[in-house]
């Protein structure tokens, strides 16, 4: 056998040994997530379906042999075997065609989570995909260097270090954008659709905090929500709890620019204002299975609500307005919110990779469907109404809240 031919039969074997793995690792990893506890892999009951995905991957199987023997005979430059794999999940998890569902590395899975605990390095901005697929500022964080340098919600992102950023996907652009401590990134910005802004950035350690708050007067409160990241009810609650010591007796939360997070973050602030025992959210599964999930406490928060959202409000910050729009606890204020009704679990791998896979779609207590549709507000207020006071614009979905909730 000559080293050709031993070099198919390896790379034939690792790619069987890794469908085979990523098998075993599902079966015999014991998860947290519902989603995976009710289900039930058995390997003696094979669909017609899954045959012709086993059929699927032996010709893919052949397909990636034919693309190696070119590799080797023509590619000039060093081969990262482990690149390569990786970069071949991807683009098999993206044949999903669920802008949802991805396969992260173990090392883009830890950096996921150190942010989603609020400590990464980079520049301090919080980032979405439009409807157009663009990449998009959300939000900067206080006090960042992204903040200081002029950056500003809703600017797309063309340029990182002059490449181009268009039609990459926000991981890529992220990635892009993060570096080490203390050096500089170069982005240049579409701004308000006619303008383009260049920009250079230090890096920094950023600490998030996910919950601001101030009152708006003697008796309104105000809790901005920038993120449903891990701890958020808790410094919600904090936050909720040092308004009211000040006084606040009518609360207003804004979820505007919120893009989700984590469902389970959303549903402890739900249950902090719900009724018990009423209904916060409905999840169906690939088997149209339906699971209820109720409100579990007397409410902590009983006062007039207003939610102030628009349309980069989505997912979590939907599953949140959802319940208390649908439970009466609230009026919703702005716009019509983004739509997305999905729910992603996490599968870790034996590696330390995890394939995060939409595994269900939910529906607000009334059964409102929510993925690309979106939730109407109670009152609509469209910010390009907005009017200058001085140098200032005026925030009058904010006045409108602040209207709403003195007159109750």
């Amino acid at each position: 056998m000559d080293s050709y031919e031993k070099k198919n039969l390896i790379y034939r074997f690792i790619f069987i040994l890794f469908a085979t793995a990523c098998v075993v690792a599902i079966l015999s990893t014991t998860f947290t997530y519902k989603y995976l506890q009710k289900q039930n892999f058995l390997l003696t009951e094979k669909s017609e379906s899954a045959k012709e995905a086993n059929e699927n991957i032996d010709a893919i199987g052949v397909t990636l042999k034919n693309f190696r023997r070119i590799i080797d005979n023509c590619f000039v430059g060093e081969i990262d075997e482990n690149k390569i794999l990786d970069e071949t999940i991807k683009g098999y998890v993206k044949g999903l065609d669920d802008e949802y569902t991805e396969y992260m590395t173990k090392e883009e899975w830890e950096e996921y989570q150190m942010q989603a605990l609020g400590n990464f390095v980079g520049i301090g901005i919080y980032m979405t995909t439009d409807k157009d697929g663009n990449v998009v500022v959300v939000s900067t964080i206080k006090d960042t260097p992204a903040e200081k340098a002029g950056l500003e919600q809703e600017d797309v992102i063309v340029e990182v270090e002059g490449e181009s950023m268009i039609g990459l996907d926000i991981s890529k652009v992220s990635s892009k954008i993060k570096g080490e401590p203390g050096t500089k990134v170069k982005l240049k910005v579409l701004r308000n659709k006619t303008e383009y802004v260049d920009f250079e950035v230090e890096r920094k350690e950023i600490k998030v905090y996910h919950v601001e708050s101030e009152m708006k007067d003697a008796s309104i409160g105000y809790l901005q929500l920038i993120t449903f990241d891990e701890g958020c009810s808790t410094e919600f609650k904090e936050q909720f709890e040092e308004l009211k010591s000040k006084g606040a007796k009518k609360l207003i939360i804004d979820l505007r620019y919120n893009t989700g997070g984590l469902v389970n973050e959303a549903l402890e602030i739900a249950d902090m204002i719900v009724q018990k025992d009423k209904d916060l959210l409905i999840t169906v599964d690939s088997e149209n299975n339906e699971e209820l999930t109720k409100s579990q406490n007397d409410p902590e928060i009983d006062m007039e609500i207003v939610v102030l959202v628009n349309e980069y409000s989505a997912s979590a910050s939907e599953i949140l307005v959802g319940a208390l729009k649908d439970n009466n606890e609230a009026t919703i204020v702005g716009t019509k919110t983004f739509g997305k009704g999905v729910i992603q679990s996490v599968i870790p791998l034996s590696d330390g990779s995890i394939l995060k896979i939409t595994t269900n779609e939910y529906f607000t207590p009334n059964r409102t469907k929510i993925h690309k549709v979106g939730i109407d507000p109670d009152e609509v207020i469209d910010l390009d109404e907005n009017i200058k006071d001085g140098e200032n614009i005026k925030d009058i979905q904010l006045d409108k809240a602040i209207e709403i909730l003195k007159l109750k």
